[in-house]
């Protein structure tokens, strides 16, 4: 019997897991809400990030007239870079600071949502940008209270950066891309509208809803959470947290929607059943990995995103070459999942039923049907092939490796730890995916 004078002794392995979900309003014609949304959130003054693409379209315009119908001061900032950087931040941060806003509103896709979680967080808090990136590429710094109420309203169908606690850039100091991770930068409520999705191009519809099976598939094949060390803190325990039983049952249904929707939401842009599920799967996916975490194919989509810049991907603004984060995770996931395939066969194989949605017989099992399904798929929605089509070859893969190493935050959550051999043969494997 344990005296009281006693201590327990601390378990070595993590025994608890969080999982937090941003309030979503969902359905067509939801953003017609918005105002009521904002006022409730107690806005007097509020900054409006908007994709400029999305003003141009006269959603922004539609959005910010509810806000004077509430009498809520607003100015809008467009300047938005897709794939942002710690530089486009620190802009948009000094636009936040100079007016003194106590709300932020985001309309467009996960550059504009993380673009305001981070004007939000330094015009709050204070410091720089880089301060509040993850170690080892920045400071770490954990903010040091809650930020300011914060709108999400996406416009496309992958992030699910409206449902989850981090922003992501390019440190084009260090020519890496990283991220800020702290519960604080959720957003306060998101609006999913399938209706905004209506002008979005087939090929940003196909990368956005690759991104949201990457981010569904990794969240439900991470490491197990409580394989874990327990932290010596509740405050020293991460946002990524491993595989659990809450999270698995928000990416199963985001696997089983996307499989089921995707291809018709890249088909025709006035379908908005499939590309409202859409919107909703990553929002799904995102409260999944938002706990659970992702790993190998986001480690390195993150060099593969901030490596060459000579591809310009269709559909998406001609102002500078890059690739989009849905193509720089997937052209590695079937490569990736092959590999981490002998830790867990069982549930590669469920994530395979659920994209293929259909049971998968025993002469069909093995380390390929994951990525056998995976690159139907990418084919089907006209994906890129592979790293080469993205403008690499064989002599960039020593730095393609060199940078993933650098996603240890990432990487520790893989079911399987990748040594620097096993990246590279990942990456060599991804240059050509058929």
């Amino acid at each position: 019997m344990l005296r009281v004078s006693e201590t327990p002794a601390r378990p070595a392995h993590e025994t608890v897991f969080t999982v937090e979900a941003t309030p979503l309003k969902f359905g067509p014609g939801a953003s017609a809400e918005a105002g009521w949304e904002l006022a409730r959130l107690g806005a007097r003054r509020a900054m409006v990030c908007s994709d400029p693409e999305v003003r141009r379209l006269g959603v922004t315009e539609r959005i910010t007239a509810q806000l004077d119908a509430e009498g809520i001061a607003f100015e809008v900032y467009d300047d938005i870079r897709v794939e942002p950087s710690d530089e486009s931040f620190a802009t948009a941060a000094a636009f936040a600071r100079e007016g003194a806003f106590d709300a932020f509103v985001s309309i467009g896709g996960g550059s504009t949502i993380d673009t305001a979680k981070v004007a939000n967080l330094i015009s709050t808090h204070g410091g720089e940008v880089v301060d509040y990136v993850n170690a080892p590429v920045g400071g770490g710094r954990k903010p040091a209270g809650p930020l300011k109420p914060h709108l999400a309203i996406p416009t496309t169908s992958g992030s699910g950066s409206e449902a989850t606690t981090v922003a992501v850039l390019d440190v084009r100091s260090q020519g890496v891309k990283s991220g800020i991770s702290h519960r604080f930068l959720r957003a306060s409520q998101a609006i999913v509208d399938p209706e905004l999705t209506r002008t979005l191009a087939a090929e940003v519809t196909s990368s956005a809803g690759l991104d949201v099976i990457c981010h569904a598939a990794e969240s439900f094949l991470a490491r197990p959470f409580q394989t874990r060390e327990r932290p010596a803190s509740p405050g020293d325990r991460p946002p990524y947290q491993g595989s659990n039983p809450v999270a698995d049952l928000w990416s199963s249904r985001a696997l089983e929607d996307g499989g089921r929707f995707l291809r018709r939401a890249v088909a025709d842009r006035d379908d908005v059943e499939a590309r409202g599920r859409m919107m909703l799967c990553a929002s799904l996916a995102g409260i999944g990995f938002g706990s659970a975490g992702v790993h190998i194919p986001h480690a390195c989509a993150y060099p593969i995103a901030t490596g060459t810049h000579a591809y310009q991907p269709a559909g998406y603004p001609d102002d500078h070459p890059f690739v989009p984060h849905g193509h720089s995770v997937i052209v590695t996931s079937p490569a990736a999942f092959r590999f981490t395939y002998e830790a867990a066969p069982e549930r590669h194989i469920h994530v395979a039923e659920l994209l293929a949605g259909r049971p998968i017989g025993a002469g069909e099992r093995g380390p390929e049907t994951l990525p056998r399904v995976l690159s139907e798929l990418m084919r089907d929605v006209g994906a890129p092939s592979g790293l080469r089509e993205l403008g690499y070859e064989e002599d960039d893969i020593p730095a393609l490796v060199q940078g993933a190493l650098k996603q240890q935050r990432l990487l520790v959550l893989a079911p399987r730890e990748p040594s620097a051999t096993d990246l590279e043969r990942i990456m060599r494997e991804s240059l050509e995916n058929w």
